[in-house]
């Protein structure tokens, strides 16, 4: 199982009052590492293990009807309203396991009412929660995953569990039997057999030469030749080199003494500080306990406020937008109206129409007369056709008459 990991606030000090102090003192605040995005991931894998050793899985779940949540539930956004309520669902019953009486938030209780007395509570157990209250509305993230896995804690606690060192079960290691033969043996048991000899050499005898110092001496010439040594001229080299070592000890050892008062001198000024810082400041928190808690509060009454202003700015932009909008159609609204409005008052549309008019005149008098002269042309010719006729018939009337007389 894996061990507890230590919970890290998801923003400030663990100490109220050392923040407060070092924001008063202007002291320089220290940055979230590169892995701190993913150190919720790690809280909510603990969260898990913790549940398990309360068996929730028995006591809460099966009762409830829920779905045991995974390993990474509360760290990645899936469903913020069922996150939520799985939130309030897990937090009440935690509380519940400390021995404090909390009742079950139901589906369509108030979140702010919800949120405000689960962080009451933890409080209550000593946690600090410097944190706005609506960073728990989504139902995950660092904050909650803190929050639950605070809770869990103060649980055990109250039930009396506590961390062990692990207990590592000891394998057997099943001996494999090698058939006997003379002919091959395996590198394995070669090595067994000489670590064996080895160890039963040093368990029962102390080791002792037994070379002879002339066979030595002979074996020493004989490979004398195969060697290649550096013979040195100076033979009291070695001898300048001791006696510097000795002096340099000599040395050392008289400079420590002096230097080991004067740092025994310092600790037991630093440990004198030490405690009376540590007086001190353990005077200071009780004094300043009140103002902490009021300070938390306000701080509290701050981040609310900034989200109001944000949701508030939020607002404002969108409706600038929309008035943007409205102004840019209202101009061109305007502008089609001006052109109109000049086209309405400007007469020279109508001197065009009179002109047109004028022209059309001339046209249709031009017109007028030029159908006259047609109807005069035709007319002079039907009257020529028809005198015409008249003087043909004339003359063929009277060759008639003449012979008629005769």
């Amino acid at each position: 199982m894996a061990a507890a990991a230590a919970v890290i606030p998801p923003s400030g000090l663990e100490d109220g009052v050392s923040r407060a102090r070092g924001e008063g003192a202007g002291e320089a605040v220290v940055e979230r590492g590169p892995g701190a995005a993913y150190h919720m991931f790690v809280v909510m894998e603990d969260l898990v293990e913790k549940l398990k050793l309360l068996r929730y899985e028995e006591e809460l779940l099966r009762k409830s009807n829920l779905k045991p949540p995974s390993r990474h539930y509360f760290a990645l956004p899936t469903n913020p309203g069922e996150q939520f309520y799985m939130f309030c669902t897990l937090a009440a019953w935690l509380i519940n396991k400390t021995g404090r009486p909390f009742e079950q938030p139901q589906e369509y209780d108030d979140p702010n009412a919800t949120i405000s007395n689960i962080l009451s509570e933890l409080r209550a157990c000593g946690r600090t929660a410097d944190f706005p209250p609506s960073k728990l509305k989504a139902g995950y993230g660092e904050h909650v995953c803190y929050v639950l896995d605070c809770l869990a804690e103060e649980a055990l606690k109250y039930i009396g569990f506590t961390w062990k060192r692990p207990s590592y079960p000891v394998e057997e290691l099943e001996e494999e039997t090698v058939p006997e033969d003379d002919a091959e043996l395996t590198l394995s048991k070669v090595d067994e057999e000489f670590v064996d000899t080895n160890e039963s050499a040093k368990q029962g005898v102390i080791l002792e030469s037994t070379t002879d110092a002339a066979e030595w001496s002979l074996e020493v010439e004989r490979v004398l030749p195969q060697l290649k040594v550096t013979i040195r001229t100076d033979n009291k080299d070695w001898r300048i080199h001791v006696d510097q070592m000795h002096q340099h000890k000599s040395g050392i050892e008289s400079a420590l003494k002096e230097t080991k008062g004067f740092l025994d001198k310092l600790h037991n000024e630093i440990s004198r500080t030490l405690e009376k810082i540590g007086s001190r400041e353990k005077y200071i928190n009780n004094q300043l306990e009140h103002l902490v808690q009021e300070y938390r509060g306000a701080q509290a009454q701050l981040s609310e406020a900034r989200e109001r202003y944000q949701q508030g700015n939020g607002g404002v932009t969108e409706r600038t937008r929309l008035l943007s909008e409205v102004t840019e159609e209202l101009e061109k609204v305007k502008q089609e109206m001006e052109e109109k409005g000049s086209s309405m008052t400007d007469g020279t549309p109508l001197v065009k129409i009179k002109q047109r008019l004028t022209k059309l005149k001339q046209e249709t008098v031009q017109m007028d007369i030029r159908i006259g002269v047609v109807e005069h042309t035709l007319l002079q010719s039907k009257l020529k056709e028809k005198s015409n006729m008249t003087r043909d018939m004339h003359a063929a009337a009277t060759p008639e008459s003449a012979i008629g007389f005769y």
